[in-house]
Formats: structure tokens, C-alpha cells, sequence
């Protein structure tokens, strides 16, 4: 049995590693172990006892599971509540637990003197080597409280460690630079207060001793399952413990918690591997093709996405000509960007309005439908439903409906204003709305937009404290997208938000995939994307080939690095020659060959971008029987040796042959001697490796 438990201790083994905790002798629910699996449920270290601290009671220097602020007690809580008394501690006992079959434990706490009960769920994802958490809270009483923190869990490292974090950062067209830095004594907090994951950091975490690698090392690693506000607490103890929180973001929080009913927290997953990053990412990729994504195994199609060529002006003579020549290129998915709904004909107008324009489209959507479909291609489009002009039918009926201090001028980024999705007559609008137009026409695939971040966070006539509206803002966008999903389940979904701006594990169980970063330049791509991969796997990531660079990064380069992920082109075809068509349409046939490959086998990060001028990247089919290496060079003065590629992710003992290499050599040979590749600058290589 993957759960195992006795006399008020508990062990959660999955196929290779536990996580372990119990009570201690004064009652607190304390964490025991996390790491290798071990042959025994007896070989688990009891709950601890250790002595408390002058000025510091013993909650303070035992690893509780779910601490919350009571007596002596200075640690980061994970629960912070202020009862209607004014009461603003919480002591809680445990109560009992409860099995969900085989892979799911929940321990039942309440505080000893308030009627609030706070479950603690787990969830084990055994072969994936993950565990699930999340936590209920229940007013039982009959008086409000008002939640003011309530993170997902906290998870703890070996005591006596000195260690390492992990962690991703960036900005708009800059998204996900990966930092490594030594945790010290204190707090580190990473943390989004934009309403949205945000392009400057990601609710995900790494943490290891400070000496592993891509291949090797102790590695613990989280993320969480949520796309507004959050925050990652690090703690260095006093005590020699060290200690990740993770959860939604107690910056201007509080949720007005009324008797009966029940708050509950995102879910966390976190992980432990011996075997260094590139395992940590893999299992994390593993887990969100396997159980997060709607059609995680469903292949990607090739889409061809106008926005690069016409911008605004789009009509049915325009797309009809980009869709010909994608077409004939071997696009199997063409999409119409912005400028297609009523009144849109710049960022000025328009956004609310979720129908087509009747100039551009005077017979609606369906003749320019027919004519892609009569290509071959599937049709998709592009929204923005979170977002309103003031020009446009929807604001001047109902300027209420945005976010908005009623004493403060509304602040416009590109000329917007966010609808508040917290508000059920809002999210009935848009699922109604974009219900219709989903109903009425032919659309395989929509490109859901957020182009701004929040300003003048209220809502006059919120339904209980106004600062629940960076939770309930975000329940709204999954009420709207779920029963969107629901109605139309055919349809594939990407999450964009000006790029990077809302990838999470939380969005991925809507969207199949997410637009990686705005910024589509090729070397650039190089370093964003090997961030991305830290935790979301290759089909995830959509990868355009468009015109930036062009005319000093060569087609090719920009094929290669966008055929790392779920290949798309963005360029403007009517500049593109013949020749340009030519060799996409030859590449294209290639990602049609390697897809399954790329899109669902293993990824090998072979260097680091962000450090390196020469690196590759290898995808390993899940049955080891095929494999693709992309190598690329940007930079390097003359004269370089290059170094040879050592493959990885093959089986030992079997014979593989390298595309473009002669003779066949065991895979142990390929991942030690490795493969000689000789590039000049800016330029790159795609090789096919099969066993034989």
C-alpha cells in the first residue's frame, strides 16, 4: 500500500521516494521525512522532539506540517485567521484521518477553541514520484472569520542542510531566466501581485544542496496549480531547518468566511528525485501531460497565425491569401488574430464585443471558415475576453462591470480596462457571448488573450470583503473557460497573456498549451525556452517561426528552434519567396515525422543557454526505440574546438544510428564519447537518432 500508517504516524510512498509525518508527544503535527524510499515502514524516523528554545516554545523549532501562529511561535505560518471576537491566533488539534482509496490521505485538524476545522488533503501520483496537496478550511460556527493567509502547503527539506534555490524570473519578452542562488538565514519571498502568474516570476520552485546537475543530485521541487496571485515563502530557520511555503498570495487578502462554509487552497505538487533537474522536470512533465492537460497526449497541430502579416486589417480576401500559401507550405491550422470583432479596427475599440465585424465580415465568419477548411486546415481565433474598451457596446451598457475604486480614475494599459470575472453576471456575458460564436461556426482552436495587469483593484458591491477579488477574480476565468470547455470540448485552448504573462499548472487544466513569450527572435528563444522547460514539457510550449531576425538569423535557425516545442510560424507569408516556402514546407514535413517524438518522449537539456553559446536539446521517445537532437551555436569568437554532444535518455545496450554519422554504436557509447558536431556561427543542426 502506498499509504502507510500507525499510532498517529503516516508514510506516503510512491516508487521511489516518501514523504513522512506524525505526532509528536505535545500533539503537533510534525514532519518526519521526504526523500529515498526505504525498505520498511519501521525504517521512518518518528516525529520529532525537540527541545524548544529560550524566548521560543517547541512549535518553533519543530517542522510542523501545517503550522499556524500560536503562543511562542515566530515561524511562517501557513494559516492566518482573525475570528469575530478579534481573536487572531489559531491552535490546532489533530482530529483523525480519513483514507481515500489507495493514493489519497486526509488529516482532519480543528482549533481547540473555535469551531474551525482545517483538513489537510494528499494525493499520490505514485509513478510520477509527486505528491498533491491542498487544504480545506470550514467555519463550523456560527459567527464569521476572516481568512487573511491560507497557503497550500509547506514543505520541508533535511534539517542540518545548507542549501540552494531554484527559481525563475524575468519581464515582458524576458520571461523565464532561471536563478540559482544559496538560501540564507531569514525569508525569500517570490511572489506575483498582478492578478495573473505574471511574466516576472513563476509559482515553481527547485531546491538542492547546491552541487546537483542536470543529471545528478538531490533535488525537491514544487509548483502550484494557480493563475493569479501567489507566493513562495523560503525559510532558513534558526533551528537548522530550512522550509518552502507555497500558496496563494496574503498581499491585500482576506476572505470573509461566513458559518458552513468551506474555503479551499489550490492544489501544490512537489517532487524528490536523486537524479538532478533534468529528472525534477521531467516528472513535472510527465504529470501535466498525464493529468493536468485537457488532451495531453493529443498531438499539436502546425498552426500558421496571420497577426505578423495583416495586423489589424483582416477581412476574408486577406486571410483567404495567407491561408493558400500555408496551406501549401503544410500548415494544418490556420488562426485570424486580433481585428476580426465589431468596431476593432485598432487597440482603441471594440474589446467586449464578441461578434464579427460587420464591414470586414458582412456574411460573418462562415465564408472565410469554409474556404480554410476547403484547404485542409483547421480554423482558429483569437480573444481577449477578460478585457474591455471603453470603445465599445459592452462598457457604454454596463461601466460597472470593471475592476475599479469608484473614487480613482480608471487607469487604461493599451487602452483597456479588466472585466471583473469575479462577478457572476460578468462571467454569464462572456459564456454566453463566446458561447455563441463557438456554436455558430467551425473554430478547432482559440488563443484566449490577457494584455494587461491589474490597476485600482475593488469592487464597490462585492459580495463579501472586496480583497476576495483576487481569488474569486481567478475562480471566475475557470468558471468561464471550464464551461466553454464543457459545451465545446473539441476545441484546443492556448493561454497567452502578452506572452508568458499566465503559464501555470493551474491554466493548463483549460488551455492545452501557452503562448511561451512575445519576444520570437530566435537566440533569444533559445534561453526563454530552456527556463520554460523547467517545468512545462515541449507540447506546452507554442514556438513561432516569424520575421524577426530575418535577414541575419537564417530560416533555418529559426525552424530549428521553433520545432523544439509545438511548431507554429507567424511570419508575413507575402514577403516570404519561394525559396523561403520551400524550405519551411520541407521543415514542416520533418515536424510532422519527429512530433510525437518532441512533443511527448523525454527532454534532455544538453547545456544551458542562458550561459552557454553552444547547446543542444534531445528528445527521447518513451519506448527509447527514437530520439532527436537539436544543436545550436550562436556566438563564438574563432578559433573554437567545439565539444562533442553526449547524447542521453538511451537504452545502454542498444544499437543506434546517428542521422548524418555512419555506422551503428550502443547507446552507452553515444551518451559517453558523444556526437561531433561542427558549426559556424549562428548556425544549427536537427538529427534523427534510431535504433536499429
Amino acid at each position: 500500500m502506498p499509504i502507510h500508517s500507525t499510532h498517529h504516524s503516516w508514510v506516503l510512498e510512491t516508487a521511489h521516494t516518501a514523504y513522512s509525518f506524525g505526532l509528536n508527544s505535545q500533539g503537533l503535527l510534525a514532519h518526519c521525512y521526504w526523500g529515498p524510499v526505504l525498505p520498511r515502514a519501521e525504517d521512518y524516523p518518528p516525529a520529532p522532539d525537540l527541545p524548544g528554545w529560550p524566548f521560543n516554545s517547541q512549535g518553533q523549532v519543530v517542522p510542523e506540517e501545517f503550522p499556524a501562529p500560536a503562543g511562542l511561535k515566530y515561524i511562517e505560518p501557513c494559516l492566518k485567521i482573525t475570528y469575530a471576537d478579534g481573536t487572531r491566533d489559531t491552535v490546532l488539534d489533530f482530529e483523525s484521518d480519513q483514507r481515500i482509496g489507495e493514493d489519497e490521505l486526509v488529516i482532519h485538524l480543528h482549533d481547540r477553541s473555535y469551531p474551525l476545522r482545517v483538513r489537510l488533503h494528499y494525493r499520490l501520483h505514485p509513478q510520477l514520484d509527486i505528491i498533491e496537496r491542498r487544504v480545506e478550511i470550514e467555519n463550523a460556527g456560527d459567527q464569521p472569520a476572516t481568512l487573511e493567509r491560507v497557503f497550500s502547503a509547506q514543505w520541508h527539506l533535511p534539517r542540518f542542510g545548507a542549501y540552494r534555490l531554484s527559481h525563475l524570473s524575468g519581464r515582458w519578452l524576458d520571461e523565464f531566466h532561471l536563478q540559482r542562488h544559496p538560501l540564507k538565514s531569514g525569508l525569500t519571498v517570490l511572489e506575483s501581485r498582478r492578478l495573473t502568474t505574471s511574466h516576472h516570476a513563476s509559482p515553481w520552485f527547485a531546491v538542492d544542496r547546491g552541487s546537483a546537475d542536470e543529471e545528478q543530485g538531490e533535488v525537491w521541487f514544487g509548483a502550484l496549480a494557480w493563475s493569479g496571485n501567489w507566493k513562495i515563502s523560503a525559510e532558513v530557520t534558526d533551528f537548522y531547518s530550512t522550509r518552502v511555503s507555497i500558496g496563494l498570495n496574503d498581499w491585500d487578502f482576506a476572505w470573509k468566511l461566513n458559518p458552513g462554509e468551506v474555503f479551499t487552497t489550490p492544489s501544490s505538487h512537489a517532487g524528490y528525485t536523486q537524479n538532478g533537474f533534468g529528472d525534477a522536470s521531467r516528472r513535472l512533465h510527465d504529470l501535466i501531460r498525464d493529468q493536468i492537460l485537457p488532451h495531453g497526449h493529443t498531438p499539436h497541430k502546425i498552426l500558421y497565425n496571420s497577426w505578423e502579416a495583416t495586423t489589424f486589417n483582416v477581412d476574408v480576401p486577406s486571410q483567404a491569401r495567407l491561408a493558400e500559401l500555408a496551406a501549401g507550405m503544410g500548415i494544418e491550422l490556420f488562426v485570424m488574430d486580433d481585428g476580426w470583432f465589431h468596431g476593432r479596427h485598432s487597440d482603441n475599440a471594440g474589446l467586449g464585443d464578441w461578434w464579427p465585424d460587420e464591414e470586414k465580415f458582412p456574411d460573418g465568419l462562415t465564408p472565410l471558415i469554409e474556404q480554410v477548411n476547403r484547404l485542409g486546415m483547421d480554423f482558429g481565433l483569437w480573444v481577449e475576453p477578460e478585457m474591455v474598451n471603453p470603445d465599445s457596446d459592452l462598457y457604454r451598457a454596463h461601466p460597472d462591470w470593471v475592476i475599479h475604486f469608484p473614487t480613482r480614475e480608471r487607469t487604461e494599459s493599451r487602452n483597456q480596462l479588466i472585466l471583473n470575472l469575479g462577478r457572476p453576471d460578468v462571467q454569464d456575458y462572456l459564456i454566453e457571448t463566446l458561447g455563441r460564436l463557438l456554436a455558430q461556426n467551425n473554430i478547432a482552436f482559440i488563443k484566449w488573450d490577457m494584455n494587461r495587469n491589474v490597476s485600482e483593484p475593488g469592487w464597490p458591491d462585492a459580495p463579501g470583503d472586496a480583497r476576495e477579488i483576487w481569488v474569486r477574480y481567478v475562480r471566475g476565468v475557470y468558471r468561464v473557460w471550464g464551461e466553454l470547455r464543457r459545451r465545446h470540448p473539441q476545441v484546443v485552448w492556448q493561454s497567452c497573456s502578452g506572452g508568458g504573462g499566465r503559464v501555470d499548472l493551474g491554466v493548463l487544466a483549460l488551455a492545452d498549451q501557452a503562448w511561451t513569450s512575445d519576444n520570437t527572435e530566435a537566440t533569444a528563444r533559445l534561453n526563454i525556452q530552456a527556463g520554460f522547460s523547467q517545468v512545462f514539457p515541449a507540447n506546452v510550449m507554442e514556438a513561432w517561426v516569424t520575421d524577426a531576425g530575418r535577414g541575419r538569423i537564417s530560416l533555418d535557425f529559426r525552424f530549428h528552434v521553433a520545432m523544439c516545442g509545438s511548431l507554429g510560424v507567424g511570419g508575413d507569408l507575402l514577403a516570404w519567396d519561394a525559396d523561403e516556402r520551400e524550405s519551411a514546407a520541407r521543415w514542416i514535413a520533418l515536424y510532422k515525422d519527429i512530433r510525437e517524438t518532441i512533443q511527448f518522449g523525454d527532454q534532455y537539456r544538453l547545456g544551458n543557454p542562458q550561459e552557454e553559446p553552444f547547446t543542444a536539446v534531445q528528445y527521447v521517445s518513451k519506448d527509447r526505440s527514437e530520439a532527436v537532437l537539436f544543436v545550436f551555436r550562436t556566438h563564438i569568437p574563432e578559433p573554437i574546438f567545439l565539444p562533442p554532444v553526449r547524447l542521453r535518455g538511451l537504452d545502454p545496450l542498444r544499437l543506434y544510428k546517428v542521422e548524418g554519422l555512419s555506422g551503428a554504436r550502443t547507446g552507452l557509447a553515444w551518451m559517453n564519447t558523444g556526437v561531433q558536431v561542427m558549426l559556424s556561427d549562428f548556425e544549427s543542426s536537427v538529427m534523427r537518432i534510431r535504433a536499429v
